[in-house]
């Protein structure tokens, strides 16, 4: 299928060391797509895991369920190899 690009309010067919260069760049953004979704997963996670930090510090004492929580939050990235695996994993519920 032909592609398109828009000069000065022209289109115009892209050529064919033009085309070449937009499947290379297609295909390494298809490429990056896992890394994309696991450094959000992680960002996210990452966030939630700071939001109870305060409880780890020596003078608290942290619940068997808000340290299995936290374990659970660190255990999320474990074993994710594609990005359909990634999409697919819930965050576990706060206590």
């Amino acid at each position: 299928m032909a592609r398109y690009k828009y000069i000065n309010g022209k289109r115009l067919k892209l050529t064919s060391e033009e085309e070449a260069k937009r499947d290379i760049e297609e295909k390494e953004f298809k490429d990056g797509a896992f890394d994309r979704a696991i450094a959000d997963l992680r960002k996210e996670r990452n966030k939630l895991l700071a939001e109870t930090d305060y409880l780890a510090l020596s003078d608290n004492t942290m619940t068997d369920e808000m340290k299995d929580y936290r374990q659970k939050l660190r255990d999320l990235t474990k074993g994710l190899t594609t990005e359909k695996k990634v999409k697919a994993k819930k965050f576990p519920t706060k206590p």
